[in-house]
This record gives C-alpha cells, sequence and structure tokens, in this order.
C-alpha cells in the first residue's frame, strides 16, 4: 500500500487566485505538518526571519522552539524524528548551516530522515560576483551546499518561484521514502512571495514504497527455510536496521513462530520488545549480557535482521561469527551463508513469509534456560557510603515502565543503560553508530517535545554534557519535565578506558549551580546533588513525587574509576583495535 501523506480532502478544487497564506514560507510549513511535523527547532538568522514569519502564521504547527544554536537544534530534530518518524530544523545560510552539519551527518548515519532548512541569500544575488557575510568572503556561494551534499540524500537550492514547489515537495518526499535527512535552501526574498502552485491547499502526495520481487522473494524465503529448517539450535538476533525497513512488528512475529532464542544488537535495544518470552539479552560479543554471547556464538546457524557491523558494535572486531552459518538482512537485501544472495527483497516481507515456512525450534533457548544464573545485585551500600554507579543503575530500573523512555549518552552510559530491563512501551535511544559527545541533550529536548506522553530519563556524563549545556534552558522554555542524571566522575571515562591521557581530564562545574542559573525563577526546575545511596532515594522521591512535572537535574557525584566492567573490556578491545600497526607493504 501507498503511504498516504495528509488527508484527502485537501484536494478539493480552488480558484488558482493568490489567497492569503499561499505563500512559499506556509508551502513548506503546510508540507511539514502533513508529515507528522508539529514543532520545528531553529536558531533565527537575517536569511531566515521572513521564512520563519510564514511558518509561525501556520495553525497546525504549535512551536518553532528557538534553540541556543545550531548544533543542537539538529539533535533535537534527530531525538524529533525518533519519536514522531520525522523532524525539522531552520538554520541560516553557512554560519547556521555548517553548525548544524554535524547533527546532520549523527542523523544520516542512524537513518532519520530530518528536513533541514537554511535562509539562504537573496536569490538577485546569485551569479553577480558579489561577497555575502556569513561567507568565506567568496563570491561562490555553493560551499554550504557542497557540504552538505555527503550528509543528505537530497539537496535542493530554492531561488526562483517557478520550481520551488517541485523542489520542496521531492525533498520532503526524499526524506521519507530513504529515511535519511535532506537540505533546502530559500532564499530569504522567496518565503514572503505568492505564486500559483501555492494557491491551494498542498494536494496530499503518494509515497509508493519499493516492493519486493514476487519470485526473488519465494527463492530467497525457500533458501533461508531450508538453511534453518536443518540447524540444530539456530538464533536470531536484531540489529538497528529493523528501524528503517520498518520491520520490528515482522521480526517478532518470526520470533514467535520459530521459537528461537532473541538477542539485539546494542543500537537496536529498544526496537524488539525485552517482554518477550524468548528474549535473552543484547549480543555485543565479550561485553554481552551474561550468557547471551555464549548461546549466539555457539549456534550453527544465525539470522541477522538489519545488523550493523563496526568495530564498536564488533568490540574492536572480535566477535566470535562465521560468515557460512548466518543469514544477513538488509532493508531491501538477503544473504544467505557465503552466498546465494537476493536483492529486490524488503525485510519486513521476507520475515513475514519466513514465518510461515520456518520450523519451530527452541534448542538455542533452552540451552540458555539450563545455563543461566540470575544476575546478583549490587552490594548493599553502608550508611553514607559514596555513591557507586552500579546502586544508581539500581534505582534508574524502578523508574522505568511503559509511561518513561531513557535517552543513553556516548561513554559509560552505554553500557549502564544497555542493562536496564526495559519495560514494554518503555522507549529507549542513543546515537551508537555516530557516537557524538553531547548528543543527549538537544535529542532529550526533541524526544520530549514529540512524546508528550512519556517522561524521558536522560543518562548523561559530565564531558558530554559540557558540550552542549545550553539546552536546558529550551526544555525548561517548552515546559518539558524529564529526569536528567549528570554523572559527575570528573573526565572523559570512556576515552580514558580506550586511551587514557591528561587531556581526558576537565574542569569541574558546580553543575546544579549551572542549572539553577539557567533556570533563573522561569519554568518549572528542580535540582539536586546526591553523593550517597541515602541522598539519590531522597531526590528520586521528590522528582516522581512533589517535581514531577518538574525539570528534574539530578547531579550524581561518583569515583573516576567507577566504570562499569564492559567498558573496561570494550575499551581495551578498541584500543587494540585501533593500535594496530600498518600492514607489511
Amino acid at each position: 500500500m501507498d503511504t498516504k501523506i495528509g488527508a484527502l480532502d485537501t484536494c478539493k478544487p480552488t480558484t488558482n487566485d493568490a489567497r492569503p497564506g499561499s505563500t512559499l514560507g506556509r508551502h513548506i510549513a503546510r508540507r511539514l505538518v502533513q508529515i507528522g511535523v508539529n514543532d520545528v527547532f531553529s536558531v533565527p538568522g537575517d536569511f531566515n526571519l521572513t521564512l520563519l514569519d510564514h511558518l509561525l502564521a501556520e495553525p497546525g504547527l504549535n512551536l518553532i522552539i528557538g534553540c541556543c544554536n545550531e548544533l543542537n537544534a539538529g539533535y533535537a530534530a534527530d531525538g524529533y524524528a525518533r519519536s514522531r518518524g520525522v523532524g525539522a530544523c531552520v538554520v541560516t545560510f553557512t554560519v547556521g548551516g555548517l553548525s548544524v552539519i554535524n547533527a546532520i551527518a549523527g542523523a544520516y548515519s542512524e537513518n532519520l530522515p530530518v528536513i533541514c532548512i537554511a535562509g539562504g541569500p537573496n536569490s538577485n544575488d546569485y551569479g553577480t560576483n558579489r561577497i555575502l557575510h556569513h561567507t568565506i568572503g567568496l563570491p561562490d556561494f555553493s560551499q554550504e551546499l557542497r557540504c552538505f551534499q555527503t550528509v543528505t540524500c537530497y539537496q535542493a537550492v530554492v531561488n526562483h518561484l517557478d520550481d520551488a514547489h517541485e523542489l520542496v515537495d521531492t525533498a520532503i518526499s526524499t526524506a521519507l521514502k530513504e529515511s535519511k535527512p535532506v537540505y533546502i535552501s530559500v532564499s530569504c526574498n522567496l518565503a514572503a512571495l505568492p505564486h500559483p502552485t501555492f494557491s491551494r491547499e498542498p494536494v496530499p502526495f503518494s509515497i509508493y514504497p519499493k516492493l519486493s520481487n514476487k519470485l526473488t522473494l519465494k527463492a530467497a524465503v525457500e533458501a533461508a527455510a531450508e538453511f534453518l529448517n536443518k540447524a540444530v539450535k539456530p538464533v536470531m538476533v536484531g540489529g538497528p536496521k529493523l528501524r528503517v525497513a520498518k520491520a520490528c512488528k515482522a521480526f517478532v512475529e518470526l520470533a514467535d513462530a520459530c521459537g528461537y532464542a532473541v538477542a539485539v544488537m546494542p543500537s537496536a535495544k529498544g526496537l524488539v520488545p525485552e517482554h518477550h518470552p524468548h528474549f535473552i539479552g543484547t549480543y555485543w560479543g565479550a561485553v554481552s549480557t551474561a550468557f547471551c554471547a555464549e548461546i549466539v556464538e555457539s549456534a550453527d546457524a544465525y539470522i541477522f535482521a538489519g545488523p550493523i557491523f563496526n568495530d564498536y558494535s564488533s568490540v574492536g572486531y572480535s566477535l566470535l561469527l562465521k560468515k557460512e552459518k548466518s543469514i544477513i538482512l538488509e532493508p531491501y537485501r538477503v544473504v544467505i551463508g557465503n552466498g546465494p544472495a537476493f536483492g529486490c527483497v524488503l525485510m519486513g516481507d521476507f520475515l513475514t513469509e519466513l514465518a510461515k515456512k520456518i520450523k519451530p525450534n527452541k534448542t538455542a533457548f533452552e540451552n540458555y534456560s539450563r545455563i543461566y544464573v540470575p544476575e546478583g545485585k549490587p552490594l548493599k551500600s553502608d550508611p553514607k557510603e559514596p555513591l557507586r554507579v552500579n546502586v544508581l543503575f539500581q534505582h534508574i530500573q524502578n523508574l522505568l515502565s511503559s509511561e518513561t523512555a531513557v535517552i543513553a549518552e556516548t561513554g559509560d552510559s552505554w553500557f549502564n543503560c544497555q542493562k536496564l530491563k526495559l519495560p514494554e512501551g518503555c522507549g529507549y535511544e542513543f546515537e551508537m553508530q555516530y557516537g557524538s559527545i553531547g548528543w543527549s541533550v538537544g535529542a532529550t529536548l526533541g524526544y520530549a517535545q514529540a512524546a508528550h506522553n512519556k517522561r524521558v530519563i536522560a543518562c548523561i556524563g559530565d564531558g558530554s554534557f559540557q558540550v552542549t549545556a545550553q539546552d536546558v534552558s529550551t526544555m525548561l522554555r517548552c515546559g518539558q519535565n524529564p529526569i536528567i542524571f549528570l554523572i559527575n566522575n570528573g573526565g572523559y571515562t570512556i576515552e580514558v578506558e580506550i586511551h587514557d591521557g591528561p587531556y581526558n581530564v576537565i574542569k569541574n562545574w558546580n553543575y546544579t549551580g549551572l542549572v539553577d542559573a539557567i533556570y533563573n525563577g522561569e519554568g518549572k526546575c528542580w535540582t539536586a546533588k546526591v553523593r550517597c545511596e541515602e541522598d539519590l532515594v531522597e531526590a528520586l522521591e521528590t522528582a516522581t513525587g512533589p517535581q514531577k512535572d518538574s525539570l528534574c537535574f539530578i547531579e550524581v557525584i561518583v569515583h573516576k574509576d567507577d566504570t562499569s566492567k564492559e567498558l573496561l573490556e570494550w575499551g581495551s578491545r578498541v584500543s587494540a583495535a585501533n593500535s594496530r600497526p600498518p600492514n607489511p607493504q
């Protein structure tokens, strides 16, 4: 079926006379609303001010959310897209575009459709040999465009009204089809102008999805069923591309049908329900959930749905997997062992059809059940004993429900949050492929704005927080109520475990004092500094009780060497991968 964007009744005939609001800016606004964007994250600049006026005039756009910097606006659009399915940000020419581009690159790596709109130069200035401000001093205005070409799937430069309608619609539909960011530059003198192509409500456009080749699909399913049905102890592992393939439901259908042990790769946490009866945890090589790696790596067949095997997810390329035992599913391709490979096969279609052909086999899960030993609990703290990280996350576990979502920052929070057991309906997001420190502040802002029915619980290290701290201010302006755990251990702990040096030590801040200063009596905010379990218990009672509607910022002071055992193992293996000598010439 095709995906309809907008309502069919918007196709009512109207006259071609320009009507109020029939401008380029309003057309862009209506398109954003049609695809599900009700909030746009921006930083104003002289090239985008008129465009922002016309976005503001659109009733369907709730807020143009002014962020403290373009990087955070991009991270917020990323977080919004993770919850809503698509996000948008608006920046100014070059100085804004090159500032937001790091966030757009992250969205590209994570397969998120983000519409990045930049206010561009006056259309009369193109080709005039003039030098403009906000540029590097050359009359060539294409620098921003060239930079975006490598981190977006489509680029539109709108400097003439006649093709503006087509360019905007093509950009937005391409973002949705490809699940990647797009770049739209709008000349600053065009946003307020009407044009006959904008004179009626935008006709809903249909996005026709790629279809599986039926013969290839049938052949792929038969080959995979034969491969798996002769295995003794096969397993299933979900990967991060389940999201872009829109195949999470089909993955669960296959899991229900086959009875295999089910695991997820670390970057797929939250995409597969952890309450599934055959779920065995996170497969992450040497730092997997207890007993998970043993079951996956001892299997004689494994089906990986949408994996990404990079140096981080493979723990420095140390996974004990064999290609000949694997079925690898990409969003549009199936590879069985060392071959054959089948193209033009949608992952969701393949999983659904395979579920009809597969023979149930619970051997791997039964093996897991025999060797499984329940996790121990952290040692009980002595009165006023300095707080340990494992005790902190034991209490965070108790906060989780279907009405919460976890945002895990790059660093040791990756590993500690990975061990959280997600209740049904609990959201979970982190940025593993790109791993840009500071991402979580903007992402928390965007996710919370998109998911009003969930309270976001963000776990952020002190080093990462120093990169993007300002937009706690924007959360307060928007009336958001996340619980932010600022884990203060005095430096870049994840880097310490990969390669230590004095550059990994940072200046300590009074983090609660900083947030109190940002709060400045406007909005709802509550802060606490905790040093022991008693302090933490008291803080959580307040955050979930009297201050449940406030932004709650809890600074957790822990020892600089208090890390998860998984980070210690992972860091040494990644370090070994990074320090491999050059191959002999």
